[in-house]
């Protein structure tokens, strides 16, 4: 199960980063978290910036709905997700992996 948490703008969703795959993916779920795959190296912040790439166009949300809140530099992350509840992310979510 997806952690996924309210939150006073919106929800939480935590993710499991993959920098450095060979595309950018959603690639399901892993220990509690919602496992993305991105091309772009963990340097600089260019990982965290295609996270928040792929997760606007996966949840169908724009740019500025999607911020990283922890793990800037770990594996580990959590991302708010602004304007959506945590029982409306949690539908898209299990509706975007089933």
């Amino acid at each position: 199960m997806i952690t996924i948490r309210p939150h006073p703008d919106g929800a939480t969703l935590a993710v499991r980063a993959q920098p450095g795959a060979k595309r950018n993916a959603v690639l399901g779920e892993h220990a509690g978290a919602l496992k993305v795959a991105v091309t772009a190296p963990p340097e600089d912040g260019r990982a965290n910036d295609a996270l928040v790439e792929v997760l606007k166009d996966w949840l169908g949300v724009r740019r500025s709905e999607v911020e990283l809140i922890d793990g800037r530099t770990a594996r580990n992350k959590v991302f708010l997700v602004r304007g959506v509840s945590a029982d409306e992310l949690t539908i898209r979510v299990a509706a975007k992996l089933d």
